[in-house]
């Protein structure tokens, strides 16, 4: 064991030494664009693909989760506001007219609620609470799969990182020496796969961050609204 921590530390001392003196270069005369194309082919495309597979397929969910929860944001005051003028003036028809009209499962929860308001007020927050869950569910979805990737990208990274090291070993074992020629292309790979894996995990989440900040806010504005509506139920009724 001792002498396997020499060996990597020996190998790592001279393959970073050789990189800096190099990587000066590399970067004033390359685009970073080019930079990051060589690093990629570098890491070995095969691999690295399935990390950039993992990049894509991340963003496509958390890209379509954004507009999906931004579209579904509303002004719950104004909901309120207006439900109670119809409710006022026009009855439950009118008030459903309303909802119809307004985007958003806050909209969508006050529709079904107010259709069952002649069920009783009972019957109406039973409806309202038995169809948050399901907006509930339908702002939630596919964001599974977005922390699936997540945990995924690093781990992948950290496969080539064994698989690198395990290639510089065998270089070794088949050259019968531990100059840095030998070894400093597969630490190359092990080191670069292992970085593009951490990029995406940042990456996305992110994402994930603001997807599930921006999911709790409208849960919150649901169950706020909701309350509210069943006040102004009570208040039609009597």
């Amino acid at each position: 064991m001792k002498k396997v921590v020499n060996i990597l530390t020996m190998t790592g001392c001279m393959f970073f030494g050789a990189i800096q003196t190099t990587y000066a270069q590399d970067v004033a005369e390359q685009t970073f664009h080019q930079l990051l194309k060589q690093r990629f082919i570098e890491g070995g495309p095969s691999f690295m693909g399935v990390v950039l597979v993992a990049l894509i397929l991340g963003l496509a969910i958390a890209i379509e989760r954004i507009i999906y929860l931004n579209m579904a944001t509303t002004n719950t005051k104004k909901l309120v506001a207006s439900v109670d003028d119809a409710l006022s003036s026009g009855g439950v028809e009118a008030a459903k007219e309303v909802c119809r009209n307004t985007k958003g499962p806050v909209a969508s929860i006050f529709y079904q609620g107010i259709d069952r308001t002649d069920e009783g007020i009972e019957a109406a927050e039973k409806a309202v609470i038995g169809y948050g869950g399901v907006q509930m569910g339908l702002l939630e979805k596919n964001v599974s799969w977005l922390s699936l990737f997540i945990a995924l990208a690093p781990m992948l990274g950290f496969m080539g990182t064994v698989i690198g090291m395990i290639g510089a070993f065998d270089s070794i074992s088949v050259a019968n020496d531990i100059s840095p020629g030998v070894v400093a292309k597969d630490i190359k790979v092990a080191l670069l796969t292992t970085v593009f894996g951490l990029i995406v995990a940042i990456i996305l989440q992110v994402f994930y961050n603001y997807i599930v900040s921006k999911i709790d806010s409208i849960v919150n504005d649901m169950e706020d609204s909701s309350i509210r509506l069943i006040d102004l139920l009570v208040k039609y009724k009597k």
